[in-house]
C-alpha cells in the first residue's frame, strides 16, 4: 500500500468508525509507528485534514474528525490525484504563472488563498516554489491599468445577470458617453480585459475595454440575454478584438526567412496557411476591422507583403509612406 492509498484508508476508517485508535490504524495499514505518525502529520499540516486526538473518547482515546475552517477558506478534501515529480514541478510552475497573471492587480486578493493551498500541498517538492520563481520569468507587454472596483462590478453584473450603467471613454473617437449595457461575457486578450455586452444606447452588441470604464454602477434590471451564436457571429469571426459585420479575407505572404516562425503561429482560428515553392508562407484568414491587423502586419516590416484585398494593401501602403516621410528629413 503506497502513501496515497494510506491517506485514503485513514480517511475512510475515521469516517466509517468515527473514532479509531492508533493501534487499529497500524494494524489496518501494516506500517510502523513512525510511518503512521508521519502520515497523520502530513494529512493535518499539508492537506488541512481536521484530524484530532481525543483522549477522552472510547476506552483509551482515539482519532476523529473535527469540522474546522482553515485559514485559506478551503475545506478538507483529499486530492483526487497524487503527483509524480514531473507533475509537481508543472504545478509549481503553474502556481508561479497564476501569481504573475496580474501581479498586484485585480486578481491578487482572489488567488492568494489558492496559492497558499498549493504551497501547503506542494511544499515537499524537490524544487520549492521559491526556486521555481527564481527560474521562471514572465514578461507581459501592453497591459493597461484598470480599477479593481470597476472589474468587480462588471463581474458581479455578469454573473447575477443584471445591467450596468457605464461612463465609457472610447479611445478611437475620444468621446465619453453614458451607456446602459447588458453584460454577456468577459474576455482576456493580449494582457487586457474586455467586456462583450449588449449596448442599449447603440441597440447592438459592443466590446468594451474594462480599463476605459470611468464609472460603473450595477442596475437592478434583468440583463438582456444574447445567444452565444449571435455573439460569435457579431464579435467572433473577424480578426482580433475589433468587431464588424462585413468580413473580408486578408492574404499575406511572408518571406522564407520569416516563414520559419510564422508558419507555427495562429493568427485566426479559421486561417489557412501553406508554403509556396520558394519557401515563403502564404496565409489567409477573415477580418472585419483593419486597425489591429495593420499593426500586426507592420511589425514584420519588409518580411511580409499584403496580397489582398486591395483596400488592405492600400492602407498598409499609405501607412508605410507616412512612416517613410517621418524619416526623410
Amino acid at each position: 500500500m503506497d502513501r496515497t492509498e494510506r491517506f485514503y484508508k485513514i480517511d475512510q476508517m475515521i469516517h466509517d468508525r468515527r473514532l479509531v485508535s492508533f493501534a487499529e490504524m497500524m494494524d489496518a495499514l501494516e506500517v510502523s509507528r513512525a510511518t503512521l505518525k508521519r502520515d497523520l502529520e502530513y494529512m493535518r499540516n499539508r492537506l488541512n485534514a481536521p484530524i484530532i486526538w481525543d483522549r477522552n473518547a472510547g476506552n483509551s482515546g482515539g482519532y476523529r474528525f473535527e469540522l474546522v475552517h482553515v485559514e485559506t477558506g478551503g475545506q478538507y478534501e483529499l486530492p483526487g490525484l497524487w503527483f509524480n515529480s514531473s507533475e509537481v514541478h508543472a504545478l509549481l510552475t503553474m502556481q508561479h504563472l497564476l501569481a504573475n497573471l496580474d501581479p498586484g492587480g485585480i486578481l491578487t486578493p482572489h488567488i492568494q488563498p489558492l496559492i497558499a493551498r498549493l504551497n501547503n500541498l506542494l511544499g515537499t517538492a524537490e524544487n520549492t516554489a521559491e526556486e521555481i520563481r527564481r527560474r521562471v520569468m514572465i514578461v507581459g507587454l501592453g497591459k493597461r491599468d484598470l480599477q479593481l472596483a470597476h472589474f468587480e462590478k462588471v463581474g458581479a453584473a455578469l454573473l447575477r445577470r443584471k445591467r450596468l450603467q457605464l461612463r465609457y471613454f472610447a479611445r478611437g473617437s475620444g468621446e465619453t458617453t453614458e451607456r446602459e449595457v447588458s453584460p454577456q461575457r468577459l474576455v482576456y486578450y493580449r494582457e487586457n480585459w474586455y467586456l462583450d455586452a449588449w449596448c442599449h444606447l447603440r441597440n447592438g452588441l459592443r466590446n468594451f475595454a474594462i480599463d476605459s470604464i470611468q464609472h460603473a454602477e450595477l442596475i437592478e434590471k434583468k440583463a438582456r440575454e444574447v445567444s452565444l451564436r449571435s455573439m460569435n457571429e457579431a464579435l467572433g469571426p473577424g480578426y482580433g478584438i475589433f468587431s464588424g459585420h462585413e468580413l473580408q479575407t486578408a492574404k499575406l505572404r511572408f518571406t522564407p526567412e520569416r516563414a520559419r516562425w510564422v508558419a507555427q503561429e495562429t493568427w485566426h482560428p479559421k486561417q489557412h496557411g501553406r508554403f509556396a515553392s520558394d519557401g515563403s508562407w502564404l496565409l489567409d484568414f477573415p477580418y472585419a476591422d483593419h486597425r489591429e491587423l495593420i499593426m500586426d502586419i507592420l511589425k514584420f516590416g519588409a518580411d511580409v507583403e499584403v496580397l489582398g484585398p486591395d483596400s488592405l494593401r492600400q492602407r498598409v501602403k499609405d501607412e508605410a509612406a507616412r512612416m517613410t516621410a517621418l524619416y526623410s528629413h
